[in-house]
């Protein structure tokens, strides 16, 4: 992307946070992002749904919140003239905005091979309370407030060997709102947060190591898992994602010890609508995770702490 040079782009290309800010005045910036992606599961009104959820989330990421939205489709009219998804993906998004306290305000619709469907949103905050991914400090301790297994899980779905019970427990959390992450960061001062999507979290953990020019170690014992999900952390679910995102990592990555390999294919799974990844200091932390559960986000737990810069952006610890 070319450089922005204008002094009100307070958060734009040059980074890789999770949305960009602009300033309109000393008391109010906006937040805008931007994102879609074809279905990940075969019940429309869940995917409009999830891929609401999905494109609010880098808002609340920023510690903004969410104000409007515009829908993009792309959809393949001549393979359905009845359109028969398109209604009930429009009813899942608005859903979703309802509940965020936000409204759609339009959108645009191509036609495509394939299915795809997201958000362009629109947010306010404060120009001196943005959250980035790159002022993380050491003695934080990462707390993350979604369990991991989202893309294993999606890809059993897609290939009708996911069980009902798994299934549902990943749409629950696909769906669920990234708030909670917002206002706890919020309330424990939080120094840094990202969300966590289709890098996994190995990949948005490594830019916020390298962002902040600190090293992040990982328990892999620690990290939440979507109940059931260990089965599928192998061919034929893993997807292209996760070695994408294992290679992207790899030469700032070090492992200490022998951590079990089915939890580590977790680190690099990619997730969709996963959740908040943020450092809070280390004797909020306990507090911030009560506070996260006690509002609904149940797989909310310590993952590690956040290190003085080593040799490597990452340490993953058994």
């Amino acid at each position: 992307m070319p450089k922005v040079v204008d002094p009100n782009v307070l958060v734009g290309t040059e980074t890789h946070d999770d949305a960009g800010v602009y300033r309109l005045t000393d008391e109010l910036a906006l937040v805008q992002t931007i994102d879609f992606f074809p279905p990940v599961v075969n019940d429309a009104y869940r995917y409009g749904q999830i891929a609401a959820a999905n494109s609010l989330s880098d808002v609340y990421a920023m510690g903004g919140t969410p104000k409007t939205g515009l829908n993009l489709v792309g959809y393949p009219d001549d393979k359905d003239p009845g359109l028969t998804w398109l209604g009930d993906m429009l009813k899942g998004g608005a859903e979703r905005f309802q509940k965020a306290g936000a409204v759609i305000l339009g959108g645009h619709t191509v036609r495509d091979t394939e299915i795809k469907f997201g958000y362009a949103v629109t947010g306010i905050i404060h120009p001196q309370r943005i959250y980035t991914n790159a002022t993380a400090k050491p003695g934080d301790k990462l707390i993350l407030t979604k369990a991991l297994g989202t893309g294993f899980v999606t890809t059993a779905h897609k290939r009708g060997d996911c069980p009902p019970e798994l299934f549902e427990a990943a749409c629950a959390s696909m769906i669920q709102l990234n708030d909670i992450g917002r206002d706890v960061m919020i309330e424990f001062g939080a120094h840094a947060a990202t969300d966590v999507t289709g890098f996994g979290l190995a990949g948005h953990g490594f830019e916020m190591a390298m962002g902040s020019g600190v090293t992040l170690i990982l328990s892999i014992a620690q990290l939440p898992i979507l109940p059931g999900a260990l089965a599928f952390a192998r061919n034929p679910y893993l997807t292209r994602a996760s070695a994408t995102n294992a290679s992207y990592v790899a030469s700032e990555l070090a492992i200490e010890g022998k951590p079990d390999p089915v939890r580590l294919e977790f680190f690099y799974d990619a997730q969709t609508s996963g959740g908040i990844l943020m450092c809070v200091p280390a004797d909020k932390a306990d507090a911030a995770v009560a506070a996260a559960k006690s509002r609904g986000a149940s797989a909310t737990c310590v993952i590690g702490e956040v290190a003085e810069k080593r040799d490597k952006a990452i340490v993953l610890r058994e």
